[in-house]
């Protein structure tokens, strides 16, 4: 299937600045960045994956996989993912398109800790990439507006579509 890059966007900026009340508003437990952008992600592919623990889905605040709502395990899902729901590569910023992610590190650790969501590529310049984000929301931030110390950039490159037998198969049997 292909990414809906104009409808990952148009909700991006429908919900900048306000929380859709079909999901939970996680900016009280750590921060709603990734769970942001992965409504975005949703807007676009229209596929969640529900393979418990490893996929990438939410059915409400206690059933959800990691992925949704973790910067860190939704980019493991993103590049990792060969089933249901997107797919993406790290890239360069030269490559970004609206719709992709571009994960940020503010401290020198490991992990990355925000998940914001293109909605203009510009020039293709930390100038000219403007982003859509929750936690410190956002509609048209530049990307040269954040302090951080390194980048992430995700591309999606396809949607990986859901058959009802994976469905079946990913959620596990009531003992």
């Amino acid at each position: 299937m292909i990414y809906d890059r104009n409808a990952a966007v148009a909700y991006a900026e429908r919900w900048a600045y306000g929380r859709n009340p079909e999901y939970y508003d996680f900016s009280e437990l750590g921060g709603d960045c990734t769970n942001f952008a992965s409504q975005v992600l949703y807007a676009g592919s229209g596929v969640m994956n529900y393979t418990r623990i490893y996929g990438w889905y939410y059915i409400n605040l206690n059933d959800r996989a990691p992925a949704w709502t973790g910067v860190n395990e939704l980019y493991r899902f993103l590049v990792t993912n060969q089933g249901p729901g997107p797919q993406a590569v790290v890239t360069g910023l030269d490559r970004i398109e609206k719709g992709d992610i571009i994960q940020l590190r503010f401290e020198s650790e490991e992990l990355f800790d925000h998940s914001p969501v293109v909605t203009d590529p510009g020039l293709r310049t930390p100038d000219t990439i403007l982003l859509a984000a929750h936690s410190r929301d956002a509609r048209c931030r530049p990307l040269s507006s954040y302090y951080y110390d390194a980048l992430r950039p995700l591309h999606i490159i396809n949607v990986g579509e859901q058959t009802a037998s994976a469905v079946v198969d990913s959620i596990p049997a009531e003992i």
